[in-house]
């Protein structure tokens, strides 16, 4: 057995990772970690020390040591994570950020043109690529797909889509959707938008630090990502990436002069950052490595989410949303109580009746509850879920 899989089984080990965290003492159990991932004690600590240190050096260290050195080194860590030269990435305040500013800087639509947006997609995204093609004179087109959902449905469906609408230009893709935790077959999909033509933006806001991925071999030019679900970084940091054949495609932001066209950052708007944030990346990205990066995250999230899963997967009145082809899931995963058209009620019975927070999702299908272990969820909180599950299936 591998050993992130090994070390995924290990609550021994995973009781003594929690003690790196400071949680409410008697809250309920956090199961809706999709949101934004908690820090560790260590890194709450350098965040609050960087705080000061800022505070305390003002313009001086920032103007004189912060824009010509530190800023750069951690862009190039950023870098490193996700195994790119440094010129690829700029940083940003979130993928939201990112995304959108790789959308409203495209500049390969003319009138006529189509752009294509599907239901998993965020709401910014969408919103974004409909405000992309009336500026551009484009047409959108919009995608439901099937569910339940497969990998040749999902990779058929945009090839259908993309020989039906052969003015395709441009799509975002969704790597894990927000919605139900369903892995998208990105590599797949890319390959069938490359023969058409069709670009892809890339919303990579779930994936990063809990999936292992290379963008070369996925085949992706274009990506948005944020550093504070899995990877454990302070809110309000994100980034994106341009593969460098493709830099000219995407405009300086609004005419962005701080740096030559040329520059990456030139893409992104130049103004003064969290600094005291973007100090404490280096220990932040330390502990991803240390506890062994994506891999060994994901594998543990996947433990726990098989858990749940696996124990009610079956049970009457419930439907698990996300399906069971290990390509097409990650720690995230959604279900819905058959028998109740209220979903939110039955969140609101999880939160006040068990003690258990989740959240819940619209779907094309219907709303359903989402439900998302952390890090520092361990096998017994897992039990505690599928027992409260279970009891409300039976209303």
């Amino acid at each position: 057995m591998p050993e992130n899989t090994l070390r995924a089984h290990d609550e021994r080990f995973w009781e003594t990772f929690v003690d790196r965290y400071d949680v409410d003492a008697g809250g309920p159990l956090n199961l809706e970690n999709g949101y934004f991932g908690r820090m560790s004690r260590t890194v709450v600590e350098e965040y609050q020390r960087n705080i000061e240190f800022v505070n305390r050096g003002n313009s001086l260290y920032v103007r004189q040591h912060f824009d010509r050195e530190h800023g750069e080194a951690i862009r190039l860590q950023v870098a490193k994570l996700i195994h790119v030269p440094p010129s690829t990435v700029a940083l940003a305040t979130s993928a939201v950020d990112a995304l959108q500013t790789l959308i409203r800087n495209y500049n390969g639509l003319k009138p006529g043109d189509q752009v294509l947006i599907s239901d998993v997609e965020y709401e910014s995204v969408k919103s974004a690529m409909r405000w992309l093609a009336r500026q551009r004179g484009a047409e959108v087109v919009e995608l439901v797909h099937p569910h339940p959902a497969s990998f040749d449905s999902l990779v058929g469906t945009y090839r259908e889509t993309f020989i039906r609408y052969p003015r395709l230009k441009l799509m975002p893709l969704t790597y894990v959707n927000h919605l139900t935790g369903l892995v998208m077959p990105v590599q797949a999909i890319a390959a069938a938008a490359r023969e058409f033509d069709v670009d892809i933006i890339l919303d990579g806001a779930h994936a990063l630090g809990q999936i292992e991925f290379d963008l070369k071999k996925l085949g992706i030019q274009f990506a948005g990502f944020n550093l504070q679900k899995w990877i454990g970084g302070p809110l309000a940091l994100g980034f994106l990436y341009i593969a460098p054949q493709r830099l000219a495609d995407i405009d300086p932001d609004m005419d962005e002069a701080t740096y030559p066209a040329t520059d990456i950052r030139s893409r992104t708007p130049h103004s003064t950052p969290n600094i005291p944030a973007l100090l404490t990346l280096p220990l932040v990205f330390e502990e991803h490595r240390a506890l062994g990066g994506a891999s060994a995250k994901g594998a543990r999230l996947c433990y726990l989410r098989d858990m749940w899963v696996s124990a009610v997967r079956n049970v009457p009145g419930i439907e698990v949303m996300t399906p069971d082809d290990r390509r097409l899931y990650c720690g995230i995963t959604s279900m819905r109580f058959t028998a109740q058209n209220d979903q939110q009620a039955m969140a609101d019975r999880l939160l006040d009746d068990y003690g258990i927070f989740t959240v819940v999702r619209k779907t094309s299908v219907g709303p359903c509850i989402r439900i998302t272990p952390g890090l520092i969820t361990l096998g017994r909180d897992i039990e505690r879920l599928t027992r409260a599950l279970t009891d409300l299936s039976r209303i």
